[in-house]
């Protein structure tokens, strides 16, 4: 694939992509989806700061957005566009939703024609129900709930939204002026932010109405209850913002909370008010949200009271994820919200152990593999002989695919403890804890030993005896094309917009490139990797050639 032509992106590519264009910060989720399952995978995410509530929120009822917070939207979405561009994202498939600070603001509609003259992007204005529900799709997917009652509190800058849903239906939602960007601009007095809270919250007749459902689970979902969890975690109460550092690469999350641990960090930040040091450690632990922080866990303090609520577990998934089930169950006849049971499980327990980074590299890894699996059965398809002791004579079925999925997923999650064997740890979570719901104890296997031999030493003749001789050929199919996936993201640690493996005479190329980058080079032409790089990949190259009597190339633009 040498020639300096742009390569063509597939007309269909399943990805899909959501903007949830919020008070404190606009967000852009993208997704590759499996049309056959409607299982995604994260393959990016950007947020832009754009903080629209601190020109839209004032007491007074003709909150406008200003010319320079649209300048400021503006680029926001204009960089999420360039990046969906690289993509070759459909239109189709992408769609931006506006909430609160939109929402209340006496110029929306000047909002929206201006996005779209500058950028043709045509943004959809939420009613707060309509976003409940959406927050309420998108925790579905992150959780096996369906058959449960849940209540699900999601707190945005400008309004936090409330909804009891069951089997995919919404049984009531509410959405309340009630956001950490808000409070902290209209409240410098914390009892008198407590008074406002619950003086809304009982006016509301929220409490009652929640109070008649019978309550099986309560997830909270987005950015401030996400900081809280974390602070929690981290052991941000207990003073340990020293070690910060080695807590961020080396802790696993149990994205719960209690009401104790709640009121604990609330009293922390509380005290930090008066403390110089403390706000320097609040600004260093929370960032960009170290402003709202306190606002937000005093209106969830107030909201554990007013509901009595013990313990909420803490969504990975939220509005963006939940327009996102949207479009699919528009595109894909039949999408079922209960289907992907089994690969929340996945996600969570990646989630679980792996920071920010950690889940870029994963998805990155899992990307690189499903696009091998999709050549060599495209492959399959067209030049099957039948000879069965050829490797490439072996179809892998979704299921196969899955496996491999949940495998390039989850294959760094034993890095929390460390770098040295972390894969033999990675192993030994998925074997030994009750992490995988829905998969039988073989799967669970399958998925583990992919796990445990996707670096280092080769696997074992034996690694999968008893099993049958097609399970055990797919097995080293599987591994093989983990292991030059997961040496491909080690060696060339950027993200790839594009990448596509095909079949020619000398054998497999995988080609990959840097989406915007292949659009502006007048000559892309396809580079071997370099000679360093080279010694790095030979073992698995030459492992691949041994598996599928086959080279492979790998070749960046």
């Amino acid at each position: 694939m040498s020639s300096g032509a742009p390569i063509p992106l597939p007309a269909t590519n399943n990805l899909f992509a959501a903007v949830d264009i919020g008070t404190n910060s606009f967000k852009l989720t993208i997704v590759r989806t499996d049309p056959s399952s409607g299982r995604f995978l994260t393959l990016h995410r950007l947020k832009e700061p754009v903080v629209l509530g601190l020109e839209v929120t004032t007491t007074s009822a003709a909150a406008t957005i200003s010319a320079v917070t649209l300048d400021r939207a503006i680029s926001a979405i204009q960089k999420f566009q360039h990046l969906l561009f690289s993509y070759g994202l459909p239109p189709s498939r992408l769609r931006l939703v506006a909430t609160s600070a939109v929402r209340e603001a006496a110029n929306k509609s000047e909002f929206i024609r201006v996005v779209n003259e500058a950028l043709g992007l045509h943004v959809e204005i939420l009613s707060g129900t309509e976003e409940a529900r959406l927050i309420y799709l998108g925790v579905l997917q992150f959780f096996p709930v369906f058959s449960s009652t849940v209540l699900t509190i999601d707190i945005g800058g400008g309004s936090t939204e409330f909804t009891v849903g069951f089997k995919g239906n919404v049984l009531f939602s509410k959405s309340l002026r009630l956001g950490h960007v808000t409070l902290t601009q209209e409240f410098g007095d914390i009892m008198k932010m407590r008074e406002h809270i619950r003086n809304e919250l009982e006016n509301s007749g929220l409490i009652e109405k929640i109070k008649e459902f019978k309550i099986d689970i309560v997830i909270g979902s987005s950015g401030t209850i996400k900081a809280i969890e974390k602070a929690v975690c981290k052991g941000y109460v207990l003073e340990v913002q020293e070690n910060v550092g080695v807590f961020e690469e080396f802790v696993k999350r149990e994205w719960r909370f209690t009401r104790h641990e709640l009121r604990y960090l609330v009293e922390r930040l509380y005290d930090e008010e008066s403390e110089i040091e403390g706000k320097m450690r609040r600004v260093d632990f929370f960032k960009r949200r170290a402003a709202f922080i306190l606002a937000g866990t005093v209106l969830l303090d107030e909201i554990f009271d007013g509901l009595g609520i013990e313990e909420i577990e803490v969504s990975g998934y939220a509005l963006g994820e939940g327009v996102i089930t949207e479009m699919l169950g528009q595109v894909f006849k039949g999408f079922d919200l209960n289907a992907n049971a089994r690969w929340r499980s996945v996600v969570r327990l990646a989630s679980r152990f792996n920071n920010k980074k950690r889940m870029k590299a994963a998805n990155m890894c899992a990307s690189i593999a499903r696009e091998i699996v999709e050549g060599l059965r495209k492959l399959h398809e067209l030049h099957n002989d039948g000879k069965e002791d050829d490797e490439l004579s072996v179809s892998l079925d979704d299921r196969d695919l899955e496996y491999l999925d949940a495998a390039t997923l989850l294959h760094n999650i034993g890095l929390y403890t460390g770098k040295k064997g972390y894969h033999k740890q990675s192993y030994r979570i998925i074997l030994n804890g009750d992490h995988l719901q829905g998969y039988s104890k073989e799967e669970i296997k399958l998925i583990a030993l992919l796990v445990r031999y996707h670096r280092k030493k080769f696997p074992k003749s034996d690694a999968l005896e008893g099993s049958a001789k097609e399970v055990k050929q797919k097995f080293r199919i599987l591994c093989t094309i983990m292991r030059v996936s997961y040496a491909v993201q080690q060696c060339l640690p950027v993200t790839f917009e594009f990448m596509e493996f095909i079949h020619s005479p000398e054998g497999f190329k995988l080609v990959l490139s840097e989406g915007e980058t292949r659009r502006n080079q007048s000559a892309g032409i396809a580079q071997p990797l370099s000679g360093d790089i080279n010694m790095t990949m030979e073992r698995e190259l030459e492992h691949f050639r041994m598996v599928f009597k086959q080279n492979l190339s790998i070749l960046v633009t």
